[in-house]
């Protein structure tokens, strides 16, 4: 019941904040995610979820590379901002659940994006469960973790709990959050 409390609590905050989410953190959101794609490449064939989606930052950077995207929040309004950016995409599928319990079957997404989500999340080793339940065994990883809720051991020891093999760590005192690049450990065997 507590966890379901403290998630209710962030969407309807971000229920709240959504019309204004842009102004106030675009700067903070394009660093994050322009530092977590500088390492990857994209396929036209890929299918990428960006997880707790939010107004859709992640979108302008890379529907354009791959064949579909999808982005999963629970709030709604900030579905509605999100959907402003998808007006012209024909790639861009927006749904709206829980990041812990997604819809979608095992193993279909190529790539993984979770920023500024875990933060939110009242089990983050659930939420990177769920990621990695989605996500193909070949599958990458891009995952945030606000800075004032991780050190950066604990946070990448988070990751490696979750058999995630962190590729790339940006704890840069530039940004609010740890960024992590990484890869499924058992895919690697």
């Amino acid at each position: 019941m507590r966890e379901w409390k403290q998630k209710r609590g962030a969407m309807r905050h971000y229920d709240r904040q959504a019309a204004i989410y842009d102004v106030q953190y675009v700067g903070e959101q394009n660093a994050k995610t322009e530092d977590a794609l500088k390492s990857m490449k994209f396929g036209s064939n890929e299918i990428v979820l960006d997880l707790g989606c939010g107004t859709g930052f992640l979108f302008q950077h890379i529907n354009k590379n791959v064949g579909f995207l999808v982005g999963v929040d629970v709030s709604q309004n900030a579905l509605r901002e999100a959907k402003k950016r998808t007006e012209n995409s024909s790639n861009i599928a927006l749904v709206r659940a829980d990041a812990d319990n997604t819809p979608f079957q095992d193993h279909i997404f190529d790539k993984v994006f979770a920023i500024t989500v875990l933060q939110n999340m009242p089990d983050p080793a659930k939420t990177i469960a769920e990621m990695k339940r989605i996500g193909k065994p070949e599958a990458i990883f891009a995952v945030t973790g606000l800075k004032k809720k991780f050190t950066p051991e604990a946070f990448v020891e988070l990751l490696e709990r979750a058999h995630l093999k962190v590729v790339i760590l940006n704890t840069s005192q530039m940004l609010k959050g740890h960024i992590a690049v990484c890869r499924n450990s058992a895919a690697l065997v």
